[in-house]
């Protein structure tokens, strides 16, 4: 008899759209997914990536017991023998209490799991390295960098009021693709073309015709890299032709008189041929932008995946102050998420500022930024012999082997690695060589809330999603691993006491609210705090923690919350299926800084003084052919290729190649050309298209599925090329150390 099924509801959490989810479910079996209609913030939206998270939680591939490397092979384990094993590899490691001697490095799903932004930071602390590394710093870190810089925090980021903007400029974006990025949006089409139809315009600067730039109003193709010069462009135009009006923003800003001798060098003229766009249209651009009602300037990771990623992050906000719009409705803004806002608690208006280079990298001296350093440093860490040298090395929900520089010689580092232990789902390209896999659940098996992109949307909403499905036996949630993990690299040992190590999680968080002023827990007892909370453990304990506390609180143990209209507590929102809408953003300014001046600083010192590695570039011979790459709707991850559903249909590992360029080398439409780099060369489809411009190929990233030892049965059937062989691990932003994967100078051949 087959069971009855019954609809439940989740927020997707394979991208940063949150999208609501409404699942038909029979036993513990996903029938039918589609939007949930009633979502208060997607409204029924969906893209092909949440449609199959049916088909991801029933992936025979995925993971369904820790596994321990024997003889060679990785075999199935118990828990306790995983750790032991862990323990015994760990122990010579650490014996010269070297505690840099081991790594971490985090995947960018992390940001999508409650498990890993509320716990991840115990993990880190257990292991006391500095030797953090992440996906931040092969994807937004130069934004992140940029923005602390002018407002005090990396999350403090500016985000497009699109539902009431009446022009917008989107550089290196392809929104339509990413579904927002940096920008917490669903439908991205559908807001666009409500721009278009409102009497608004969109306006496109890209290598390529995107789907974006197919449905804006204007598309300039641009060389890669030379975002900042067109940027800087830009600003020069509005300074000089007197087109700045920051209006009400001026008593807020330190540094608007300097802008305009920073930017001298850099008239429309002076980049245009650096840039490939005309003087003219620059101008033109920059009047429009000026005297549009409301106007947004936003660029994503083909601006922050350069040369001068750093740079031209920085140029977006300042246009977006010049122009008046930083801070007002239709223009760019700060959310006010509902938990774990830095921005939002405390004492607003001042702080202490960003400081970046609080230690450095052992052998290219890169800097610390967030607490982690850059990725494209993490081969030479493991292979340069001395003290700090990583020699042990733990990966979460990441697969650095496809996803960062220079894989090649990455791959050939991870060979002398005395300890490889890697969290995640799937035996992937770099799971498959550890000494030990510790499994997690499916998405469907754990709760959900998104408090890293509440603070990057476009609306202010809070959705929790409880497990939609009981979790499998045999797998511990994933927090519990972290904690257990932490415990051992502290020294407890390999038995800890997890709901010890978790107490005292919540304990931490307690403390910061009891000294945070405003908070409803100011000047309480840390333990009468998480007493107050109840029965709950885990991350929901910690959320119900923040939401209590935050803008919208209900408040704890008999103290009222700071909520006016709303009292926000994870019981409210367990009660709240479709999530709680809280409102448009609205100005937050003085209030959201968090710079020691109390003002935005318009021209920090240290990203002003590149601005002479910038116009040492202008003149720079623009021969050759560089490498961008590309995003795909479907593809937000490399394991998302183990999914039938999103692979299905025609290769999308090609290259892109114009047809004057394609004609110059020879290379034929269906054929294959061989791409080499200083790292390194491969082999691949070619696709010849007048969507990207002359002098410019791309391939998509995250591909390469064909490593010896991954069980990754779909994706190995369509393993296509990965791109990151040719990325070269010493081209970096050097303000932020983030890696450049767009302008990759490179010989392409036919194969």
């Amino acid at each position: 008899m087959t069971e009855e099924s019954v609809t439940r509801f989740a927020t997707c959490p394979l991208c940063e759209a949150t999208c609501g989810l409404a699942l038909e479910v029979a036993g513990e079996e996903v029938v039918k997914v589609r939007g949930d209609a009633d979502d208060v913030f997607s409204r029924g939206f969906i893209c092909p990536k949440g449609a199959s998270i049916g088909e991801l939680h029933a992936d025979p591939d995925r993971i369904a017991t820790p596994l321990v490397r024997r003889d060679g092979e990785l075999v199935a384990a118990s828990w306790d023998e995983a750790f032991a094993a862990i323990a015994e590899k760990l122990e010579p490691i650490r014996a010269d209490g070297d505690r840099n001697s081991t790594g971490i490095y985090l995947g960018n799903p992390n940001a999508h799991t409650l498990d890993g932004l509320i716990y991840l930071r115990a993990l880190i602390k257990g292991m006391g390295t500095r030797n953090i590394f992440s996906a931040t710093s092969v994807d937004q870190l130069p934004k992140q960098v940029a923005c602390a810089s002018m407002f005090g925090t990396g999350l403090t980021l500016p985000i497009p009021d699109v539902d009431h903007t009446d022009h917008m400029l989107i550089l290196g974006a392809n929104p339509l693709a990413s579904n927002g990025s940096l920008m917490t949006a669903p439908d991205m089409r559908g807001k666009l073309r409500a721009i278009r139809k409102r009497g608004g315009k969109v306006v496109v600067v890209d290598p390529r015709r995107t789907r974006t730039a197919e449905v804006a109003d204007e598309h300039h193709p641009i060389r890669p890299g030379r975002d900042a010069h067109f940027l800087a462009a830009l600003v020069h135009t509005i300074v000089t032709e007197e087109l700045t009006d920051p209006g009400e923003l001026a008593g807020h800003v330190a540094g608007l008189d300097e802008i305009g001798e920073i930017v001298a060098g850099f008239s429309p003229e002076a980049v245009a041929a650096t840039c490939g766009i005309d003087a003219e249209d620059t101008r033109r651009i920059a009047r429009e932008l000026a005297a549009a009602p409301s106007a947004a300037v936003y660029a994503r990771i083909g601006t922050t995946t350069q040369e001068f990623g750093t740079l031209a992050s920085w140029l977006v906000d300042v246009l977006n102050v010049l122009t008046g719009n930083l801070d007002r409705r239709g223009g760019v803004m700060f959310p006010l998420a509902a938990a774990g806002q830095t921005n939002a608690n405390g004492a607003g208006g001042h702080g202490r500022g960003f400081e970046m280079g609080r230690w450095s990298t052992r052998v290219r001296g890169l800097p610390e930024a967030f607490g982690e350093v850059p990725v494209a440093c993490l081969a030479e860490e493991i292979t340069t012999p001395g003290e700090g040298r990583i020699r042990a090395l733990v990966t979460v929900a990441g697969n650095p082997l496809v996803s960062t520089p220079n894989v090649g010689r990455l791959g050939a580092a991870f060979d002398e690695l005395e300890l490889l232990v890697s969290i995640d789902c799937y035996l992937n390209e770099t799971s498959s060589r550890a000494d030990v896999v510790l499994p997690v659940l499916s998405p469907l098996e754990r709760s959900h809330y998104d408090l890293a992109f509440y603070q990057l949307s476009v609306r202010n909403i809070a959705n929790f999603s409880p497990p939609v499905l009981p979790p499998r036996a045999g797998i511990e949630p994933e927090w519990r691993t972290m904690l257990r993990l932490a415990g051992l690299f502290a020294g407890a040992g390999p038995d800890v006491d997890v709901d010890e190590f978790d107490d005292m999680v919540a304990l931490e968080v307690a403390r910061r609210e009891t000294v945070t002023e405003g908070s409803p827990a100011e000047g309480m007892d840390p333990a009468e705090v998480v007493a107050a909370l109840g029965e709950r453990r885990g991350p929901e304990r910690v959320l119900d923690l923040m939401l209590r506390c935050g803008p919208y609180g209900a408040g704890i143990a008999g103290r009222p919350g700071r909520g006016d209209d709303v009292a926000l507590s994870l019981d409210e929102l367990e009660d709240a299926p479709h999530g709680v809408d809280l409102g448009p953003l609205e100005p937050r300014l003085p209030g959201v800084l968090r710079t020691a001046s109390g003002k935005v600083e318009l021209c920090p010192p240290a990203i002003v003084a590149d601005l002479d590695r910038l116009a040492a570039a202008i003149d720079r011979d623009r021969d050759g052919l560089v490498l961008i790459g590309r995003r795909d709707l479907r593809s937000n991850n490399s394991w998302m290729h183990n999914v039938p559903h999103l692979v299905r249909g025609k290769d999308r590992c090609t290259m892109h190649v114009n047809p004057a360029d394609a004609e110059r080398l020879g290379l034929a439409p269906d054929g294959a050309a061989a791409v080499t780099s200083r790292a390194g060369s491969v082999v691949v489809p070619v696709e010849v298209t007048d969507a990207i411009m002359e002098g410019v190929v791309s391939i998509p990233h995250g591909w390469g599925h064909d490593a010896a030892g991954a069980r990754m049965t779909v994706a190995a059937g369509n393993p296509g090329v990965n791109s990151n062989l040719l990325a070269d691990e010493e081209l970096v932003d050097a303000l932020s150390g983030n890696a450049v994967l767009n302008g990759i100078p490179v010989a392409v051949a036919p194969a």
